[in-house]
């Protein structure tokens, strides 16, 4: 498995970032080989332990079956195998389960809860190539992608809920107010019980381990459907998730992975649970916001997003190019915080136009398995790539122009692929503009003043994070709270 950093421009900001990445691994591997960590092996597969294998190609037919999921490399087409899709019994039985072994776990200790999160953390940082390669096999992602945005990402929430978890889980206390003087009044937080939890395909290991470590710690048990079009990895994250509950003694049924289709999907909404976190569409958040009403399930949904990126006339290009390419082709661009609209001053927008256009034109496409060092892998969903095909088209229609990039790629390997595009003069009478892409394009629009920006910003019926780059912070923080998004960095 290639690790070869891709051949993007490194700005001083990007060598920070990469200093405390390798930091932050120093300080995990110290942490859980000091302690008294629990370790644990678990047995891989020829597909999980090899980057080459020989395995038949898998043609994705309009006919799906509904019993058992196809399971196969996007950057490649070969079968992995297949996966049952199961039925709205079996995974209320799976519910069922998890009820019985969340009784049991509410009453465990943060002690032991942090132990199977240290035994999780011990065996992710020894293990981070296997992760990514079946990472990397089962969505198509580079293995950098898969180090970056899987392994270390989930790395340090785990560490951020052994170090300070329990802190915000204590109870806290609370004014009664004048009219109850002579009473006190607190805080206190207890287990919901079991957490149902339906992930998308972008990121496989992130996507179970993420949900995972919060619902355990908080004394919960959680069942965890995953997308059927990254259904493979799941086995042996699966296996990882079995093992590490085995080492610290917890119920064998706390944590469970369902694979299928909607009916699954739905099972778990109305099974009973007693929390339900989704992440994917805003179309499919509703339908189950509407399922899950019929319970009363509280509901989490982090839906579509469609970030603005803003680059003011004084922003320092050698910083904002590489921060604005890897914005926009990071784990080629199948990101739902990933900028996909990108507003630049009028002043800078040729020369940005240039400098990205020419990097882009440069960057290898193909498998993330078994062939040399890439830049940019698959698309990992059947028939993203012609939907990223007819976003552009239209853009182009209505006068776009294409820089670099703008085709489906017809590889060699048969594979799922979009090349990385640049798109310049993007108006909003095109759909690109207010479609999420979720695919690897670089979309950009001129502007004139800073008011300007955030209008073209706000001008989004998605607001999940944006960017704002300016050699002023004072300036940049001005924009950025203005912007209706939660998390803006500047």
């Amino acid at each position: 498995m290639d690790l070869t950093m891709p051949q993007l421009p490194l700005s001083a900001a990007s060598c920070v970032v990469l200093a405390a990445i390798a930091f932050l691994m120093i300080v995990l591997i110290r942490a859980v080989t000091q302690e008294a960590v629990p370790s644990f092996q678990v047995e891989l597969s020829e597909a999980e332990a090899q980057d080459s294998i020989s395995a038949a190609k898998y043609t994705p037919s309009k006919s799906s079956t509904t019993d058992q999921i196809p399971c196969y490399d996007p950057g490649n087409m070969q079968l992995l195998g297949h996966l049952p899709a199961m039925t709205s019994a079996q995974v209320k039985s799976v519910v069922a389960d998890a009820q019985t072994a969340a009784k049991e776990w509410k009453h465990s200790s943060f002690k032991q809860r942090k132990l199977l999160l240290k035994a999780i953390l011990k065996y992710t940082v020894e293990h981070q190539q296997q992760i990514c390669r079946v990472s990397s096999r089962d969505s198509g992602k580079t293995a950098v992608d898969a180090a970056l945005g899987e392994v270390m990402v989930t790395c340090e929430k785990i560490w951020w809920l052994i170090k300070h978890g329990q802190k915000w889980l204590k109870p806290e206390h609370r004014s009664a107010g004048i009219m109850m003087f002579y009473k006190s009044a607190r805080v206190e937080y207890h287990p919901v019980g079991v957490v149902g939890a339906i992930v998308p395909w972008n990121y496989p290991f992130h996507n179970i381990f993420n949900p995972l470590s919060a619902a355990v710690y908080s004394g919960n048990a959680i069942v965890i459907k995953v997308s059927e079009h990254a259904s493979w990895s799941s086995l042996y994250y699966g296996r990882i998730i079995k093992a590490a509950l085995k080492s610290v003694g917890a119920p064998e049924h706390l944590v469970q992975i369902v694979t299928g289709y909607a009916e699954a999907g739905n099972a778990l909404v109305t099974s009973g649970v007693n929390k339900l976190i989704f992440v994917g569409s805003t179309e499919i958040g509703k339908k189950v916001m509407q399922a899950a009403a019929q319970n009363l399930t509280p509901v989490v949904l982090e839906l579509g997003g469609k970030d603005a990126f803003i680059i003011c006339d004084d922003a320092n290009l050698a910083e904002t190019v590489p921060t604005a390419m890897k914005g926009a082709f990071f784990s080629c661009g199948q990101n739902c915080a990933g900028a996909e609209r990108f507003f630049v001053q009028e002043a800078v927008y040729d020369d940005f136009l240039n400098q990205v256009a020419e990097v882009t034109k440069k960057m290898r496409q193909g498998p993330a398995l078994g062939g040399g060092p890439i830049d940019c892998g698959a698309m990992c969903m059947p028939g993203l790539a012609e939907k990223v095909a007819d976003l552009v088209g239209d853009a182009v229609q209505h006068g776009a122009k294409v820089l670099a990039g703008g085709h489906v790629v017809q590889h060699p390997s048969g594979g799922q692929f979009f090349a990385p595009t640049v798109l310049a003069n993007i108006t909003s009478d095109m759909r690109i503009w207010r479609e999420e892409v979720f695919g690897p394009v670089l979309a950009v629009m001129k502007f004139r003043t800073d008011a300007e920006a955030v209008a073209l910003a706000n001008d989004c019926p998605f607001g999940l994070g944006s960017t704002v780059f300016s050699s002023s912070r004072a300036r940049a923080n001005a924009i950025a709270h203005q912007l209706q998004v939660p998390v803006p960095p500047v």
